[in-house]
Formats: C-alpha cells, structure tokens, sequence
C-alpha cells in the first residue's frame, strides 16, 4: 500500500503528540493523540461539547483521529496542495495553534493579503519561492509566538524540541531549490558554450598549421588562436575550481 503525504506528515505530527493526557494548566483539557475533548465533542456532534465524557477520548482509535486530521487540519489549510516539507510545517502549525492563525502567519511571509485562507494568490506565491526558505521562516515565527504565550513557562520546552523536531523532518522532505537548480543548469551551459567557442578556436588555428584559409578568422594567426583557445579552457577549469572551494 502506497502511503500518501498526508500519511508521512500524520506519524510525524503524532510522534509528538502522544496518548491520552489531561493536564490541569492544558486549556485544551483531556486531549488523545493531539484531539481535545472539544474537537472530538464536535466531530462526533455532541453539543453542549462537555456532555462528551472524558472515557470517549481516552477510548479514541487512530483511525478516528486520522479522519479528524485530516478533515479539520490537512484540508483546512491546502496542506495537499503545498510542497513536501511545507506541508508538514504549515499542517503541525495548524495542529498545534490553529488553522487560521498557521495560515496568516504564513501569508505574512509571502507578504499576500491575510485573511486565514489559503486560496490561488497565496498558492501563486508559494510556487514562486523557495520551499525549505518558507519552512525554515515559518518555524522561527511560529517559535516567536509560542514564547508570548503565557503557559510558555509550562510547556516551552517541549514546544521547543518540537517545532525543531518538525524543522529538521520538513527541511528533509523539501524539494531542491528550483531558483538554484536554474542557476546550475544555466551555468552549466554557459560553460559549454565557452568550451565550444574554445574548440572552434583551436580547430581553426590546426587548420591554418595544415594550410587551410578561414577568410572570417583571418587577421588571426594560428599560433595565436590556439593559445588563446587554451588558455579559454585553463581559465575555465581554474575558476570552476575556485568556485568548488568557495
């Protein structure tokens, strides 16, 4: 069975989130898997939310809690729709404070209109930059926020390891940077154009050695152009070399 993005991003956001908890300074109360007896409350439409008794979240599957996941943080914030590693960031933001905030956070960054959703301008801009930049940003203002909470004395630390941990897993799922891909491949065909002027050059200067006439490249000596042929392809080769060591 072939495992989806969203699969690969669920066991990392639930590598954090762990069992049943209920921590007294937690607003979220009792809380499985990362789903507070509120979310679960209205998943399953139990109004009012506390008539949910705390032995069902304890009892919640993973299955369930998948479904939830999905439906109320992968979908709510297009995680489908970004590139790999993006999609882990933005979704464990969303998991952690919030869809709506996740997203503005987000739209800040790419400097579009914020308003929580992320629909094609905030996609457009998306394409348009790098995706471990866009990871590497998001956790450090998701880190900001998180410290201006008042129960950062409480759970902090753990906030902490957490955003690194899902920093480290993003940027590992990132595509390389498609800017520096671009850079290469335009490099790399500069540099073939300047081998093959190079070598046309050198066949032009053997060509005179041999008594053969090129009316354009006349003026030219042959033992001129075959110098400068070769030293067109040493200095080639040493600033690819410079380049190398940078």
């Amino acid at each position: 069975m072939v495992r989806t993005r969203f699969d690969l991003c669920l066991d990392e956001v639930l590598r954090h989130e762990g069992g049943y908890v209920d921590h007294r300074q937690d607003p979220g109360g009792a809380t499985n898997m990362g789903i507070t007896r509120k979310t679960l409350a209205r998943w399953r439409q139990v109004s009012p939310w506390w008539k949910l008794p705390k032995s069902a979240v304890r009892g919640l599957k993973r299955a369930e809690a998948a479904r939830i996941y999905r439906a109320s943080y992968w979908n709510a914030v297009r995680a489908g729709d970004l590139p790999a590693g993006l999609d882990l960031a933005l979704f464990d933001f969303a998991v952690n404070s919030g869809p709506g905030r996740a997203v503005r956070t987000l739209q800040v960054l790419l400097g579009v209109a914020v308003d929580g959703v992320v629909g094609p301008l905030t996609l457009g801009a998306i394409r348009s930059r790098s995706a471990a930049a866009l990871v590497s940003s998001l956790c450090d203002r998701r880190l900001g926020f998180l410290g201006r909470l008042s129960t950062f004395s409480v759970f902090g630390r753990g906030w902490t390891a957490r955003v690194a941990a899902i920093r480290a897993a993003a940027l590992a799922m990132a595509p390389a940077d498609p800017l520096h891909h671009r850079s290469t491949e335009l490099t790399l065909f500069s540099g073939y154009k300047t081998y093959i002027v190079a070598a046309f050059m050198l066949l032009a200067g053997l060509a005179q050695v041999l008594g053969i006439e090129l009316p354009a490249l006349d003026g030219n000596s042959a033992g001129h152009l075959i110098m400068e042929a070769l030293a067109v392809i040493f200095l080639r080769k040493g600033l690819k070399a410079d380049i190398g060591r940078a």
